[in-house]
């Protein structure tokens, strides 16, 4: 490539940003050292709404927009200014603030969240899934803290699986500065899926005897999504769930509908 060349597209990436750049002395003169200054990049690649390429529909869900709980402390809500209502109690769960949480932990119970029917009758639907990022819950954090997690769709069970710890050892990318060190930081980012062939979770099949068939998406003009740490759980360890301006991921709670 020429000098030239190089020496233009360098300078854009600097402008941008993307790199920062240095003169430093070479075997043959002075030569340019080049340093990326980002630590992570997100790109959204299509509207949250409707994808008519990959036939797909989604539905955001704020953390805070839960319509109905039944949950034990330790338990908590937090929004990007700090914490909402007091710590460590249940009524805290029924505030008006509560819909600005955007991080909401509990120790067990449930989380009940009513997504609008959005799904397309007249078409056929191969798959539906939600994404969302958690981790367990402890007090302060414990990155080895096992929490088993169950998830239902219109009051069916559609899976379980193990969180494998509560982070905080470091900061969460997108975690506002008011947020104190030695707490819930992060979690980690799963989707759970539902087609013709059973339930997967981050795409390793855990359930292969409730599929898109057996739920009913048709009845109801909302669907269902619950988050549970039952209290006879093998590892009853809370659960953190994070918004969009906490954690790592830029996101809600998402619902997307897939079409063939």
């Amino acid at each position: 490539v020429p000098l030239s060349s190089v020496a233009m597209h360098i300078k854009k990436l600097e402008e941008a940003g993307l790199i920062a750049t240095e003169n430093q002395p070479g075997s043959h003169g002075s030569m340019r050292v080049c340093v990326c200054s980002f630590t992570s990049f997100s790109l959204t690649t299509f509207n949250a709404d409707v994808d008519s390429v990959n036939k797909t529909v989604s539905v955001s869900m704020p953390v805070g927009h839960y319509f109905d709980c039944a949950i034990n402390p330790p338990c908590g809500l937090a929004g990007e200014h700090g914490a909402i209502g007091a710590f460590d109690t249940a009524g805290t769960f029924y505030l008006p603030e509560r819909v600005n949480a955007q991080l909401l932990w509990f120790q067990s119970g449930y989380i009940d969240y009513k997504f609008p029917n959005i799904i397309n009758s007249k078409l056929k639907l191969e798959e539906l899934s939600f994404s969302l990022e958690i981790c367990s819950e402890s007090a302060g954090f414990l990155e080895d803290w096992p929490s088993e997690i169950t998830l239902s769709i219109n009051d069916i069970e559609i899976g379980s699986f193990i969180s494998p710890g509560d982070f905080g050892a470091r900061r969460g990318k997108l975690t506002p500065a008011n947020w104190p060190n030695g707490s819930s930081q992060y979690g980690l980012l799963y989707t759970i899926s539902l087609t013709s062939s059973g339930t997967y979770l981050n795409k390793a099949l855990i359930n292969n005897k409730v599929n898109l068939s057996y739920l009913n998406v048709f009845a109801l003009p909302f669907i269902k999504f619950r988050i549970a740490i039952k209290e006879n759980a093998k590892y009853v360890g809370g659960i953190n769930i994070f918004g969009s301006n906490y954690g790592d991921y830029p996101q809600d709670i998402v619902m997307t509908a897939t079409y063939e």
